[in-house]
């Protein structure tokens, strides 16, 4: 069984710094794109940013120049660094992981969420 734990989220004020930790445990093959999305109240879930198997990266225009997500591969483990945050950037964020499972096949999982509040 595979399975995806987030943590870091919490309470910050503007301007601060969080960085969430995405860790897959379980029977892994291999792990492709990882990436992390957040929903606000009242709002649909965005993408937020994604780094591929091969540690190309992409982020949605808010977030460019504040956030960085990076991957540890031998951890299987993926981060999302977020500085100058806004009350904007308030949600919950959750991570996914598109991997290959030794007897499973492919799974497109997602984390539980972790909740990140910006106060002004």
């Amino acid at each position: 069984q595979v399975q995806l734990v987030e943590s870091g989220g919490g309470l910050v004020q503007a301007g601060g710094s969080l960085r969430l930790s995405c860790a897959a445990s379980g029977s892994i093959s291999s792990i492709n794109a990882m990436g992390w999305y957040r929903q606000a109240p009242g709002k649909q879930r965005e993408l937020v940013a994604t780094i591929t198997g091969g540690g190309s990266t992409s982020y949605v225009d808010s977030v460019k120049g504040r956030f960085t997500i990076s991957r540890d591969n031998t951890k299987r483990t993926a981060y999302l660094q977020m500085s100058s945050l806004k009350p904007e950037d308030t949600a919950i964020y959750y991570c996914n992981v598109d991997l290959w499972g030794w007897g499973s096949g492919r799974n497109v999982l997602w984390g539980q969420g972790t909740p990140v509040t910006v106060s002004s």
